[in-house]
């Protein structure tokens, strides 16, 4: 949802990428019903191993964020041209046990959680994305939002 959320809000300024550790293999269908219910794209979504943006083939990153609560445990992969990161915990929606509401409702709390974020981060002066001022703003709005 973070990498929909970048695209939708950041464009044509930001350009977001998601993946993971351990990837699924595919997108939660949630994750896709959230976003369709927000009218958020989710054109080109697909499920992604974190290797797959640390080599030297892949996309240039000036900033790498963290978001599920159990990331900030994991030992992450150096990432090539030393971007500015952070990690903005956030529940892992796709471990909610109960009923289909109850899954929804931990996508949409996660969606709103993120997209406050994102908001914040996309909207922020060009000064603030310096080098040292942005990992700063970037735990600014992880406290706050």
């Amino acid at each position: 949802m973070a990498e929909a959320l970048f695209n939708h809000w950041g464009q044509p300024r930001l350009r977001a990428y998601s993946a993971g550790s351990f990837p699924a293999g595919q997108v939660n269908p949630l994750a896709l019903k959230t976003l369709e219910l927000h009218k958020v794209s989710a054109v080109g979504a697909r499920s992604k191993s974190w290797d797959e943006f640390a080599g030297p083939d892949a996309p240039s990153m000036s900033i790498v964020i963290t978001v599920c609560d159990n990331a900030a445990n994991e030992v992450c992969p150096v990432w090539p041209g030393a971007p500015v990161t952070a990690h903005w915990g956030v529940p892992d929606p796709a471990a909610v046990q109960g009923d289909e509401a109850a899954k929804l409702k931990a996508f949409k709390d996660v969606f709103l959680m993120l997209d406050a974020r994102i908001k914040i981060l996309v909207n922020l002066r060009d000064e603030h994305f310096e080098h040292m001022r942005l990992a700063e703003e970037l735990r600014r709005i992880h406290r706050e939002a």
